[in-house]
């Protein structure tokens, strides 16, 4: 027992400690203590006693971690409560002040952005802890969220006030669309058939895309990074649905006033029930405002939703679409309106118009609009695209059927250039222009939706319509515009019929077909449409009927300067009686060919000088001749007219205006 007894002695004192757990680690340290001066204990038991310490040390440790973990729990719910109380205290102050917080200076928008990245951040740290339900860290979290909560409904009021402060003036001067000078009806684009002020109508609004191609910042630069900052942080706080709302109805109100300023509000119904003046100028309105729309305010629309929402994966095309969708339908709603209205002639350059800014401008849509959802917008301006093309066909159909049916129940007055040739042509001088576009339409029923080429490409050439055998193959437009013209020069004919007087019908025909071979010969693009064999028979055509002319007017004129039937009877002496009276028949109906013939129309001055030029040739070298052979059987008393005097008379003719000699021998 003596080897025991350091041991008893030793760990008498372990006992009462051992009572009471501030003394284990004293009691620890005096059984080491022992341990280390007893030199009578046996290993064994001096192995027992260290673990015995060991152990009792370990507890010891224990025990006070376990005070110094509770005290370092209270001590964070502490730090968590200081952290709140100083994030609401930061964010509801403003709940008191009127004032916008970005309005107040650079500084308190950081202070206040802060506060709500930290309430986010603390209810991140908190979620991420296994809270127990009704705990005092469930009530921070709730509290948290609260406070959280009104600084994303601050920060929705705070962004949607930066887009409307800071938004910028869409309309630069040059864009101007509501001038007084776009308000003037240019009356020659409304041409009928009973107008005869057509000349050089309808000029044709350009496609050029480079004035328009460009961005201009739609909200100040300034506020941008702003903007990114409270969307990032809106989004990242789990309110991104309210921030891309907020940003989708500020935009789309923009947008809105914006496309006021280019076009006017108009629905299917006012299109429908709208005088043709009217339309016409909503109409090339309409063809500009497309192109800025598209090109300028859509690309400057999808930029400024990059810029703020560019890092948020597909929330820029998603609020881009939302915002703009309804103004791209609201003009293509009017496109549609037009389409589907009565086919006028009068409207198919506008429709045609229509269709090719719609056609150009739909590769620049389709890269605006990519997403899945996005879908219906491309297939709208394809249908609208579509209905477009099949009216402009209809309405070009329409026409030849139109000038068809215009029949006449009096002869034109003068017989000059009928108001339906100069219609005609003028509308087919100008269609010629829509030549690349037209060539789609009216090639293929089925395909008369298609996007057309551009309206730059060089126009139909008869090299362009050559079949791989090399045999001449004319383009629809070819086909259909000689077709035309066909049509009409069956409508002059019949016309011409209803003249009493066969020398003015052929006059009538001769003036109506110059007309047509010099304007088509006047048009680059029409020349080639209708080609150079077109234009030489027409000008065959038109001196034909002036040699019908000459024929039905002079031939029996010209009769009376010959030589027969003025011998005496039964000699070959000349009877100066028979001669008389032969002379004076030519004076009194050169007269009366004076006195009708200054009242037609050779509206064409050199058409009106060659004709008077060979009627000269004629007339004069027979009166001449005739006069200068039986010289000596007339007197000069009856030679009513010398041959510069009927030459001076001939240059009254064909002016339009009627002119009587008065019983005048000499002018």
């Amino acid at each position: 027992m003596g080897e025991c007894e350091p041991l008893a002695s030793a760990a008498a004192p372990a006992s009462p400690m051992l009572e009471g757990e501030e003394n284990l680690i004293a009691a620890a340290q005096n059984i080491v203590k022992a341990l280390e001066t007893n030199k009578n204990l046996t290993f064994d038991a001096r192995k027992i006693l260290a673990d015995l310490g060991s152990q009792l040390s370990s507890i010891a440790r224990v025990s006070e971690n376990g005070e110094e973990e509770e005290e370092d729990d209270g001590e964070r719910l502490d730090e968590v409560e200081e952290q709140l109380n100083r994030v609401q205290d930061k964010i509801m102050k403003w709940e008191e002040n009127q004032a916008n917080i970005w309005d107040c200076g650079p500084d308190e928008a950081c202070e206040y952005l802060k506060a709500v990245e930290d309430t986010r951040k603390l209810i991140e740290s908190l979620e991420s802890m296994n809270i127990a339900k009704d705990s005092r860290e469930d009530g921070f979290l709730q509290r948290a969220h609260d406070v959280l909560h009104t600084g994303m409904v601050r920060l929705e009021d705070e962004f949607k006030h930066l887009l409307v402060q800071n938004r910028q003036p869409f309309e630069p001067e040059h864009m101007s669309f509501r001038s007084s000078e776009d308000e003037i009806l240019d009356d020659r684009s409304v041409m009928s058939f009973g107008d005869e002020s057509v000349e050089d109508s309808l000029p044709r609004d350009s496609l050029s895309r480079a004035p328009e191609d460009y961005i201009i910042e739609l909200v100040h630069p300034d506020a941008i990074p702003d903007l990114k900052s409270i969307a990032i942080l809106m989004f990242d706080s789990g309110y991104g649905p309210e921030c891309s709302q907020a940003y989708v109805g500020i935009r789309k109100d923009a947008l809105d006033d914006y496309l006021f300023t280019l076009v006017d509000k108009l629905s299917v119904e006012d299109v429908m029930k709208m005088e043709w003046n009217s339309l016409n100028s909503k109409i090339r309105r309409w063809v500009r405002a497309m192109k800025v729309f598209v090109r300028v305010y859509l690309a400057s629309e999808k930029w400024l939703c990059d810029q703020i929402f560019g890092e948020l994966d597909t929330v820029s095309s998603g609020c881009f679409t939302e915002s703009s969708k309804a103004s791209v339908l609201q003009l293509l709603n009017f496109g549609d309106a037009v389409a589907i209205g009565p086919h006028q002639p009068e409207k198919l350059f506008r429709i045609l118009d229509m269709y090719e800014v719609l056609a150009d401008l739909i590769p620049d849509i389709d890269a605006l609009y990519l997403g899945d959802d996005d879908s219906s917008i491309r297939m709208e301006c394809q249908d609208v695209l579509g209905r477009l093309g099949d009216c402009a066909k209809a309405t070009f159909l329409e026409f030849e059927n139109a000038v068809a049916a215009n029949i006449s129940a009096t002869a034109f007055p003068g017989g000059g250039i009928h108001h339906l040739t100069r219609y005609v042509m003028n509308y087919i001088k100008f269609l010629a222009d829509y030549c690349t576009t037209l060539d789609v339409l009216l090639k293929d029923n089925d395909k008369a939706g298609q996007v057309s080429p551009s309206p730059d490409t060089s126009p139909v050439s008869d090299e362009d319509n050559t079949s791989s055998d090399g045999s001449y193959v004319p383009s629809p437009v070819t086909l259909h515009f000689r077709s035309l013209l066909s049509i009409l020069e069956c409508n002059l004919d019949d016309k011409s019929r209803l003249y009493k007087d066969d020398s003015l019908g052929h006059l009538f025909l001769m003036n109506n077909i110059h007309y047509m071979a010099e304007k088509t010969k006047g048009s680059d693009k029409l020349r080639t449409i209708l080609g150079d064999g077109w234009i030489r028979k027409h000008n065959w055509k038109f001196q034909q009927h002036a040699m019908n002319y000459e024929r039905a007017t002079w031939s029996s004129i010209l009769s009376l300067l010959r030589d027969e039937g003025i011998q005496n009877p039964g000699s070959n002496s000349v009877s100066k009686t028979l001669l008389k009276e032969k002379l004076q028949s030519f004076y009194l109906a050169f007269e009366e060919v004076y006195k009708s013939q200054t009242g037609w129309s050779i509206p064409d001055g050199q058409l009106r000088e060659d004709l008077r030029i060979s009627i000269s040739l004629k007339v004069i070298q027979a009166y001449r001749t005739f006069v200068g052979r039986h010289t000596s059987y007339i007197s000069e008393k009856h030679i009513k007219y010398n041959a510069d005097d009927l030459e001076d008379l001939i240059l009254d003719f064909f002016e339009g205006s009627p002119k009587s000699l008065h019983g005048s021998h000499r002018k």
